[in-house]
């Protein structure tokens, strides 16, 4: 069972994975499978995102279409919930406190949580901390969430230039990490929703299309993904790799064409 590490880039357009300079990103596509066309759910913001990601139901499933948590009418364990059931080592790396809800207590071995996800460098201690601990602690399942890209967006506008810059600079930070982790681990990089003018959540290609990468063992290198991705397939396809079942009720798939 190979450890993995997943990476959410809040707000990222694949657009701007293009127009900006982001060399991690880029080779970590190289190496991997990718596609820049995958799809969020509505309502597109980072809340029931996440929630979507990993519990791998749409908002109309678990509830929840705002950034204000709830516990689900019809509870279904996520992802991380599955992982601690199964006695498999998990840590978080996150900057907005509302994430803390996605997982059960009792779910994760270790968690890192500052409040800065609207600061310029907000994600700087985040991906230290994570570039730190992850080569020794060898976590077989870690989530490193970057919060600051989104809020550059709804300060700036997405595709600004400090918008541009933000993703540039979190590439950086991206590559820092990269270079500490283990060679052994599959990484998994995405965005939960775009945005367009100052905000995000409505229905079109800008807010809605995202990009979606994975590089490591078993992973085709240099392979475009050809079948529609949803972010609703990132926690079966997280699950399979880690040798877990996905749940019954999940409606994700295991995107099956990207292992060798």
């Amino acid at each position: 069972m190979p450890p993995l590490l997943f990476v959410m880039l809040d707000g990222a357009r694949p657009d701007a994975l293009i127009a900006a300079h982001c060399p991690a990103l880029t080779a970590l596509r190289a190496r991997g499978s990718s596609t820049m066309n995958a799809q969020s759910v509505m309502p597109c913001i980072t809340l029931p995102c996440h929630a979507s990601i990993f519990h791998s139901v749409p908002p109309s499933r678990h509830g929840i279409t705002s950034n204000e948590w709830h516990p689900m009418a019809r509870p279904l364990p996520g992802l991380v919930d599955l992982a601690g059931n199964a006695a498999l080592n998990t840590a978080f790396y996150y900057n907005w406190e509302p994430l803390r809800d996605l997982n059960r207590p009792g779910s994760l071995a270790f968690s890192f949580f500052r409040n800065t996800a609207y600061q310029m460098d907000g994600d700087d201690e985040i991906a230290a901390e994570a570039a730190r601990r992850l080569p020794t602690d060898r976590p077989d399942f870690a989530f490193l969430y970057f919060g600051t890209v989104d809020a550059v967006g709804h300060v700036f506008g997405w595709m600004s230039k400090e918008y541009l810059a933000q993703l540039e600079r979190i590439d950086a930070l991206l590559g820092n990490v990269l270079k500490a982790l283990p060679a052994d681990y599959t990484v998994i990089a995405q965005a939960d929703h775009g945005g367009h003018d100052r905000t995000h959540g409505d229905d079109v290609p800008e807010d809605m299309i995202i990009p979606w990468m994975i590089a490591g063992p078993r992973i085709k290198a240099g392979h475009t993904i050809e079948s529609p991705v949803s972010l609703l397939d990132t926690a079966p396809t997280i699950a399979h790799i880690l040798g877990l079942t996905p749940h019954q009720h999940w409606e994700g798939r295991v995107i099956e064409e990207i292992f060798d």
